[in-house]
């Protein structure tokens, strides 16, 4: 049941690869539409088979691979993958559809894709170290050949900082994971959470940081978040809604999945230094994001606060605030793709991002009106107003996290705060005010701004309206995502207090 998750879009990207070197780019597209939306019809299909009122791993595959060395196909799916799947199956669909105009090697383009859309299905269905982190390195050079091959006149700064980073990160995760199995002698790589018991406290924390290190370069959290923002501005708009809406979360995943879930003890030791370092980074990626005047640049260091939020929430460990933190990925995946697919439009439009050259974009005969109401949307959202995603998530990790770690929830609270301040810069300086573009930077745009804006096709921003759509219906109704990872969460809560109550008597 699970592995067509994984089988589809790789079988998919194979196929595209086979297709004629002459073969048009709309049927390219079209075909990984067509891939995309038979791996979302699945896994919609395994939504209704899932059970949530249970907390174990459900619909689990296991088949031997390499014994030897602790290598076992193991997939299984629980709460807090479920969303994430989801998640993953909509926004790579959303990329494809808001391709447009690619002209250069299309065949390898949607294949990568789609490789990177299976790719993160694997690493978050593994239920075993080793094949987690097979997947989690296998979307690495695709997302590299997309920066690199398709990205903006510096991309291959960019794609070459991107990579140096998240190969060191992955260094660091299997680095942690062979030293787990070395400490503790067992070569099963399995989720199986580490005890006192069996590992000293030294040692698990001495595996303890460099996964945390290695998974906040992927986050990104302060001060590994550098590579961010240049991939951000030379990736092209489909592939920053993937790495912002999805790739990121392969970091906070890990966070929960493996750090508090491996190393419980340890987990609750640190965890007051770790909600500091939350702190340190929301304030600093949303004081970042007011100094920018790139509006994609903007947006990215809203990512490292707003991801910054998850860190906080997991350092709490408690049901609410888990359960905050698996709002906070969904609800971070859909606005920020929202955000980027708007930039991405004002850009096309009129071939600038500074706030400094846009003025009045929200103009009704001459602007971009539709696109500047998503925009004020997706700022809401972000911003955290009621009946949005945003709101839910953030109420809940500040809500779950308050008893446990005050004084980084109130510096939160602040970041929060400057998230309105920064998005309210952008929406005042890009969509307020006279219709004025200096320099003119459209072709068909003289210094008096007679001649209309390019006018935006209904396909352009139906992906956008659908996410915005998404992004209000999570907020009114948020008892849906609640459902299904509660009982996940709640355990996840109830086995750290456990692990903590039994080490202190120890």
């Amino acid at each position: 049941m699970l592995t067509p998750l994984v089988l589809i879009p790789l079988l998919g990207a194979l196929l595209l690869l086979l297709l004629p070197a002459a073969l048009q780019p709309g049927r390219l597209r079209t075909a990984a539409i067509a891939t995309l939306m038979l791996l979302l019809g699945w896994t919609l299909l395994v939504c209704l088979r899932f059970d949530p009122s249970s907390a174990a791993m459900q619909l689990q595959e296991c088949h031997p691979w390499l014994p030897s060395i602790g290598l076992e196909y193991r997939l299984g799916i629980d709460g807090l993958s479920l969303p994430l799947v989801l998640i993953n199956a909509a926004l790579s669909l959303v990329a494809v559809i808001c391709t447009r105009d690619i002209s250069q090697r299309p065949r390898i383009y949607f294949a990568l894709l789609l490789l990177i859309s299976a790719a993160v299905n694997g690493a978050f269905l593994a239920g075993n170290l080793l094949l987690f982190f097979l997947f989690y390195e296998l979307e690495l050079i695709p997302l590299w050949l997309l920066i690199s091959v398709w990205g903006g006149v510096q991309r291959s700064y960019a794609a070459t900082k991107f990579l140096i980073f998240t190969a060191t990160s992955g260094v660091l995760i299997l680095a942690a994971f062979l030293g787990l199995a070395v400490l503790t002698g067992s070569v099963d790589f399995s989720l199986t959470p580490v005890s006192s018991e069996n590992l000293a406290m030294g040692s698990q924390l001495l595996l303890l940081i460099p996964l945390l290190i290695g998974f906040g370069i992927k986050i990104p959290l302060v001060p590994f978040h550098n590579w961010l923002p240049d991939a951000h501005t030379q990736a092209s708009t489909p592939v920053s809604v993937l790495l912002a809406g999805v790739l990121l979360k392969l970091g906070t995943y890990g966070l929960l999945r493996f750090c508090l879930g491996l190393f419980p003890e340890a987990w609750a030791l640190l965890a007051p230094g770790l909600a500091l370092w939350a702190a340190v980074s929301v304030l600093y990626g949303s004081l970042a994001a007011i100094a920018q005047r790139d509006m994609k640049r903007m947006v990215a260091y809203s990512s490292v606060g707003h991801m910054g939020y998850i860190l906080l929430a997991a350092s709490a460990s408690t049901a609410v605030s888990l359960m905050g933190a698996v709002f906070q990925m969904v609800s971070h995946g859909l606005i920020s793709a929202l955000l980027f697919l708007l930039v991405g439009i004002v850009y096309r439009k009129t071939g600038s991002r500074d706030l400094d050259v846009l003025r009045g974009l929200l103009n009704p005969e001459r602007g971009l009106p539709l696109t500047g109401t998503l925009m004020i949307i997706g700022v809401m959202a972000s911003a955290g107003l009621p009946g949005m995603a945003g709101f839910i998530s953030e109420f809940l990790v500040f809500r779950g996290s308050l008893n446990t770690s005050a004084l980084a929830t109130l510096l939160c609270m602040v970041g929060s705060g400057l998230t309105a301040v920064y998005f309210l810069l952008l929406v005042n300086r890009a969509f307020f005010g006279r219709l004025a573009i200096t320099p003119p930077l459209n072709p068909i745009q003289d210094a008096r701004l007679d001649v209309r804006l390019i006018a935006v096709a209904p396909r352009e921003t139906i992906p956008a309206i659908a996410i915005a759509a998404a992004i209000i219906c999570l907020g009114l109704v948020p008892w849906g995502l609640g459902y299904l990872s509660e009982a996940s969460t709640s355990a996840m809560a109830a086995g750290l207090l456990s692990a903590t109550t039994t080490a202190g008597a120890a």
